[in-house]
């Protein structure tokens, strides 16, 4: 009898995917460092002024921290919310430098400020609510709304008047919708520092509105040049009830990769965002919290450590003001703190590169320094700002002068261009 083999059909697998996920973007600011890093591994000599993290090593008393830490067998899970060890230390740190008072119940310790400000989102915002975020903004805040299946309202804000928020315009766009206003100070991409006065003006509208409340991302507090200073926008009349305050370990102490962020807040909405952390990736690493209690004991501001790397991020940022303020049709606003300049080079665009193609826009300007000059910097466009790119001066001196050599040759040329 002849045996008849059962023919076996091919299942196909439903490959797709979540539409809140389908609404995320990929972030450009990674995209760009990961082609930089395998342009390098490829032998190709590129200088990546992309990424946003320190070129120093972490401090050597953090190291030495977290080695003991290691050694001495600190290498299990510690509560959600973080060690009671280090939540005191930070409530004593926003105490004495930030002038704003909470206790070790109100602090929340995260595996890096990202997913602070991420679960701080996912935790006031309902489906249909606004965030609003100033433009040129930090490239995943309108794409954490989007996850909180919330809407970004992006406010745009002008190089002329230094990619500061006008209170006017944020009390025109208010309305019943508005849930949460995030504010980056100082600021990535911009570097910009928001004055006392300034955001007084903005706490003055916010009162207004009841079910406002404001995300104050503080990570780059301590790298900010003088005469420019520091306000807590929770440390402003009536403000602190509704202010969650962001901050971390990774720019000031040079942390990146320890992963260690912070959210300070009243403890109803902290202890909102610690039911999201349970459930996600419950506690930091304990290595890196212990790391961290020694950064917020090397002294006010992250002493001498902190205080020599901001000088030499200073002098980065003096050099390549001075040299593109040098270049003709750049515009430039001085950033007073972070380590990024946010120039305007739209006055290049519709120009036409010889063996590569238009210059229309910051992404294809990028694209054409990095073919050209072998520098790789961020499209304005990932920032909410086509007319700009932002170069990170997290790198040493003579790489930055390398950097901004090939850029002002890769620029010229274009000029020629346009002259003949």
């Amino acid at each position: 009898m002849k045996r008849i083999t059962p023919v076996v059909r091919a299942i196909e697998v439903d490959i797709s995917l979540s539409p809140r996920v389908n609404s995320v973007k990929p972030s450009k600011t990674v995209a760009i460092t990961d082609q930089a890093t395998a342009l390098v591994q490829a032998g190709v000599p590129v200088i990546r002024l992309a990424a946003g993290e320190p070129d120093f090593d972490t401090p050597t008393v953090i190291a030495e921290a977290g080695m003991s830490a290691i050694r001495e067998g600190y290498t299990r899970y510690t509560p959600n919310a973080g060690t009671l060890e280090l939540r005191s230390a930070i409530c004593k740190k926003l105490k004495e430098e930030n002038g704003i008072s909470y206790t070790p119940d109100q602090i929340l310790v995260s595996n890096g400020a990202k997913q602070s400000v991420l679960q701080a989102v996912l935790a006031v915002c309902s489906p249909g609510d606004e965030v609003i975020i100033p433009g040129p903004f930090y490239v995943s805040y309108p794409e954490m709304a989007r996850l909180a299946d919330a809407t970004p309202v992006i406010l745009p804000t002008h190089i002329s008047e230094d990619f500061l928020l006008d209170p006017k315009l944020l009390e025109s766009k208010l309305s019943d919708k508005s849930r949460l206003l995030i504010i980056c100070n100082p600021s990535n991409p911009t570097g910009s520092v928001y004055p006392r006065k300034l955001l007084e003006q903005i706490a003055q509208v916010v009162a207004k509105h009841p079910r406002l409340l404001v995300l104050s991302d503080e990570i780059y507090e301590h790298i900010i040049y003088a005469p420019a200073t520091h306000t807590s926008f929770a440390s402003l009349p009536g403000m602190w009830e509704r202010t969650l305050t962001i901050n971390g370990f990774s720019k000031t102490f040079a942390m990146t990769g320890w992963r260690l962020g912070y959210l300070a807040g009243p403890k109803h909405f902290v202890v909102a965002c610690g039911k999201i952390q349970s459930q996600a990736t419950s506690g930091a690493g304990s290595v890196s919290q212990k790391a961290a209690v020694a950064a917020l004991g090397m002294g006010y501001a992250g002493g001498e450590a902190v205080a020599t790397m901001v000088k030499a991020f200073k002098e980065r940022r003096d050099y390549l003001v001075q040299t593109f303020g040098e270049l003709e049709g750049v515009k430039i606003s001085v950033p007073q703190g972070a380590f990024y300049i946010f120039l305007d080079f739209s006055s290049y665009y519709g120009t036409e590169a010889e063996g590569f193609g238009m210059i229309k826009d910051s992404e294809s300007l990028c694209r054409y320094l990095l073919d050209k000059g072998q520098v790789a910097v961020v499209p304005g466009n990932a920032f909410g700002d086509d007319t700009c790119i932002r170069i990170s001066y997290a790198a040493s001196l003579s790489t930055i002068q390398a950097a901004a050599d090939s850029i002002k040759n890769a620029l010229i040329s274009l000029r020629r261009a346009v002259s003949v």
